[in-house]
């Protein structure tokens, strides 16, 4: 916590410091008011982080069978609906979806059909 005039509150007598307040959490994903919130936080807790949800130590390949993401063209038809699909990176192969398909956070194409 910073030692700033404006963060000491309370009664004459029974004066603390607290954190300021925000109405919104703008950065790293609503979790903080600022950049620099954010890099305070992560010189501190981000060694520990990375190390309990797993440090990568092998390069992670990607295959013709793995390849498969998720986009869709904005506004693409007529009537200002959006066009879904799935497209390998690798081989550049384009397969429509559905709303639904591309909406369901279970579904994925990563298998040749």
């Amino acid at each position: 916590m910073h030692m700033t005039q404006d963060r000491i509150k309370g009664p004459k007598g029974n004066k603390t410091y607290q954190t300021r307040r925000r109405s919104s959490l703008y950065y790293g994903s609503g979790n903080f008011c600022s950049m620099w919130c954010y890099n305070e936080w992560a010189e501190v807790f981000i060694d520990r982080a990375v190390d309990h949800f797993g440090r990568l130590t092998e390069p992670k390949k990607l295959t013709e069978q793995n390849a498969w993401i998720k986009n869709y063209d904005w506004r693409a038809n007529e009537d200002d609906s959006h066009r879904y699909y799935t497209r390998n990176e690798l081989t550049k192969e384009r397969r429509s979806l559905t709303e639904a398909q591309y909406n369901d956070t279970s579904y994925t194409l990563n298998e040749r059909i």
